[in-house]
């Protein structure tokens, strides 16, 4: 067994823990973290590679409340945009050691911003330099972040609802009770997969979502780039629509989230449509039905807004089991540093 599939396979014990956190000891921390977000003059979203994909999740609760938010790869908020004063950050980072998110710091402090740090390493400059810091209680993974991406994006999403005031015990009892069913939807979706034809070693593979299933769909996209090694693309379902869908021919796969409430019908004529036209799709969703796609990965049941916290994790599977057949270890990094600490180049420190 690979390294990335324990790390997948522990991810409803690790997420169970951390959603004990968020309703448990974390619930003060929450509340402050909140309070300065609600006192803030504008709120960013921000951080790096998988972690910025879980900033995704977060901004999509604000988005469904009407709440202004701007999410921004921390790259880009560091060198191309100001930061106003009585801002506030929420910075995602499972190290707190990324050098986007450490440069970032100071910036963030010139501006009299506060800063809210959701990250696993209580040591890190993140976690040091940050007003509050939340952090999700899960192990960190061995390369790929898989548990970490998603500790991240339940955390981030358990402060959007606590700003926006929408957290419930029930809601607590609902999602660990989702948790708990995946621990049976994993085999069958593994015994899918293995069946299927859907599966295609040197296809290209557009992958495509609406609302906050976006953040599982940019994770797909990096899962298949950094443990397949395979190139891939991520999109709206609806930006697909106007003028991508022209490269669909035999020999393209496709990965589409079906949203649990909005666009249904809506996209699974997209799913048919990119059949009939000679494209592969895998669908992923709740209450799909059988003959939606070349492989369709059942959800088991979760409240609506907060899908993206199983859907993932097919997605997680498909790439393990695409590696498999391209003999490419996925427990490995062929170029890219476990942790990124500087900005020259792809391959390491320069003299």
């Amino acid at each position: 067994m690979t390294k990335l599939m324990q790390d997948i396979l522990r991810q409803p014990d690790e997420l169970s823990r951390t959603l004990a956190y968020g309703f448990g000891p974390g619930e003060r921390a929450m509340a402050k973290a909140a309070s300065l977000v609600g006192d803030a003059a504008c709120v960013f979203i921000t951080g790096i590679g998988s972690s910025w994909h879980a900033g995704m999740a977060v901004h999509s609760f604000f988005n469904s409340a009407g709440y202004p938010a701007c999410l921004m790869d921390a790259s880009e908020l560091l060198y191309f945009s100001p930061i106003p004063r009585g801002a506030a950050l929420v910075i995602l980072s499972r190290s707190g050691k990324s050098i986007e998110v450490v440069n970032l710091l100071n910036k963030a402090k010139q501006s009299r911003a506060k800063i809210i740090a959701i990250t696993n390493a209580a040591d890190s400059p993140l976690a040091r330099a940050a007003d509050v810091v939340l952090n999700p209680e899960a192990s960190f993974d061995h390369i790929v972040s898989v548990t970490m991406y998603s500790a991240l994006a339940l955390v981030g999403s358990l402060l959007a609802s606590c700003i926006l005031n929408i957290v419930t015990l029930d809601l607590r009892e609902s999602l660990a009770k989702s948790l708990a069913a995946l621990r049976e939807s994993i085999p069958a979706w593994l015994s899918s997969m293995r069946l299927s034809d859907w599966f295609q070693p040197d296809a290209p593979t557009y992958f495509l979502a609406r609302g906050g299933s976006l953040a599982s769909c940019h994770s797909a996209k990096l899962l298949w780039e950094e443990a397949a090694k395979a190139p891939a693309t991520a999109m709206t379902t609806g930006g697909f629509r106007h003028g991508s869908q022209e490269m669909i021919v035999e020999g393209v796969n496709f990965g589409l989230w079906i949203d649990a409430k909005q666009m249904r019908d809506q996209d699974l004529a997209v799913a048919d449509d990119i059949r009939t036209l000679g494209g592969k799709v895998m669908v992923i969703g709740q209450g799909i039905p059988k003959e939606s796609g070349d492989l369709v990965l059942q959800l088991p049941k979760i409240p609506k807004d907060w899908q993206f916290l199983v859907d993932v994790i097919p997605a997680q599977l498909a790439a393990e089991h695409l590696s498999r057949l391209r003999g490419v270890d996925c427990d490995s990094f062929r170029v890219c540093s476990y942790i990124v600490e500087d900005e020259d180049g792809l391959v390491g420190q320069r003299a």
